[in-house]
């Protein structure tokens, strides 16, 4: 019996041991993006941006803990996308708001009129999104988290308006003059918010001067 009891207590020590060091391994594991030195994109997550060739929106998205290597690409790919879907869904919501305010100001069609460009723009995003390419990848070697970088370009989104025959003169001329002006406020916006929830620090401080 003191054999058995022997025994059963050194299989007892023995997990606790393993699971002791699996806790350690897993905090071990917990590196800051601004220690491994991470992509910019990754920082700054989804938005409105300008890059080397204009104006774009940024979708990022990531997963992790799936083993198929492939299904985890293939995940992290889909949720850039639907992120890039809810910026470009915000700044068209914008765009359709700041057209009606201008042009139907005390006018008490503008119901029907808002309901007319809101059904169009709607269709010229939707074809818009369709665009969406997957440009870059980057995994976090402590995490094994695998990021994906989703871009659309607002260059893109322009030329479907001007095509589009669904859509009137003063429409396409309004995206015309506004397009960059409101994707350049809605940037501005996304960089205000994403100071505010910047943690402050000496090393933030000493960055900023």
């Amino acid at each position: 019996m003191k054999r058995y009891a022997l025994v059963f207590m050194a299989l007892v020590f023995g997990a606790i041991s393993l699971a002791g060091c699996a806790g350690k391994e897993k905090e071990a594991k917990f590196v800051p993006f601004q220690d491994i030195k991470a992509p910019e994109w990754v920082k700054k997550g989804s938005g409105a941006f300008e890059d080397k060739k204009g104006d774009v929106f940024y979708g990022v998205g990531s997963a992790q803990g799936i083993k198929n290597f492939p299904l985890l690409r293939l995940t992290a790919d889909d949720r850039a996308r639907n992120e890039v879907a809810k910026v470009f869904e915000f700044y068209t919501a914008s765009l359709t708001k700041d057209y009606i305010a201008s042009t139907t100001v005390g006018d008490m069609k503008v119901t029907a009129e808002e309901q007319h460009v809101e059904a169009v723009i709607k269709t010229v995003t939707a074809t818009t999104l369709s665009g969406v390419e997957i440009v870059e990848h980057w995994q976090n070697p402590a995490t094994g988290e695998f990021f994906s970088l989703a871009k659309l370009d607002l260059k893109a989104f322009e030329d479907l308006t001007r095509k589009s025959g669904e859509l009137n003169e003063n429409v396409k001329n309004y995206v015309r003059d506004n397009a960059k002006r409101l994707h350049d406020e809605l940037g501005q916006e996304e960089e205000k918010k994403r100071a505010e929830k910047k943690p402050e620090s000496p090393e933030n401080g000493e960055q900023e001067k």
